[in-house]
């Protein structure tokens, strides 16, 4: 049962608390109104395309205290992404970093949360997931638009799309991974080494090292993940007989 009326809820205060936070925040960045319509859009999308995605996998009556935090990430993540577009100062940039240390240190909380309160759920990984892919892509995009890394570096925020839809054709591609500390690591380190981009002290081409080397790191991860895939998937293609 997907429930709704509660993710009604939750979409109209997370936008609402979004947009609020980015008029504040407007008066530093002087956007205008631009800025929070940016921010609220890319947060209602972000939540409306979990929620049909894998809103009938929550089995709680209760949203849950996990799935708030995740929530919080999420509004985190649609301020960050506001700024795509338009041009930073290094104070702004820092704020970024500060941002996505925030985003990295609730990235572990939701998770404990979920298992301490019993409430962990298949919603719950998931929201948990696209709030992270969300957020690589909103930096690889920053990173190139502040010229710290070429186009390529795009590819950080893309290549997790671009395995979904392969898994559209290709149905072995599709199944389930088996959570491991290396993917958890991985999506950690995409966070670290593109902020680390971004940052103003570090200068072309020390920026455009980082990040391919955090691309690396990425598409080795998701060269291993496919291998494990294509090994298991006899058994995946019985799971649906």
């Amino acid at each position: 049962m997907r429930h709704t009326p509660r993710y009604n809820v939750v979409l109209a205060v997370g936008l609402a608390s979004t947009a609020g936070l980015a008029s504040i925040a407007d008066a530093w960045i002087g956007r205008g109104v631009a800025y929070p319509v940016a921010a609220g859009m890319f947060f209602a999308v972000l939540f409306a395309a979990v929620v049909q995605i894998a809103g009938a996998r929550h089995p709680n009556r209760r949203f849950g205290t996990a799935n708030v935090v995740t929530t919080g990430r999420a509004i985190l993540v649609a301020l960050t992404a506001g700024f795509v577009g338009h041009p930073l100062s290094p104070p702004m940039l820092w704020a970024v970093i500060g941002l996505t240390v925030l985003i990295a240190a609730l990235d572990g909380l939701d998770g404990w949360l979920a298992r301490a309160t019993r409430m962990a759920s298949a919603y719950g990984a998931r929201f948990d997931m696209e709030t992270d892919a969300a957020y690589i892509l909103v930096l690889s995009a920053l990173v190139w638009q502040h010229q710290k890394a070429g186009v390529w570096v795009l590819c950080c925020g893309l290549m997790r799309y671009g395995f979904v839809a392969a898994g559209q054709v290709l149905p072995w591609l599709a199944a389930p991974l088996r959570p491991t500390l290396r993917g958890k690591a991985v999506a950690v380190s995409q966070f670290v080494g593109l902020a680390g981009a971004l940052a103003p002290v570090v200068t072309w081409p020390a920026s455009a090292a980082v990040a391919a080397v955090t691309l690396a790191a990425l598409a080795a991860s998701f060269a291993v993940d496919i291998a494990w895939l294509w090994r298991n998937r006899a058994g995946y293609f019985d799971t649906l007989d």
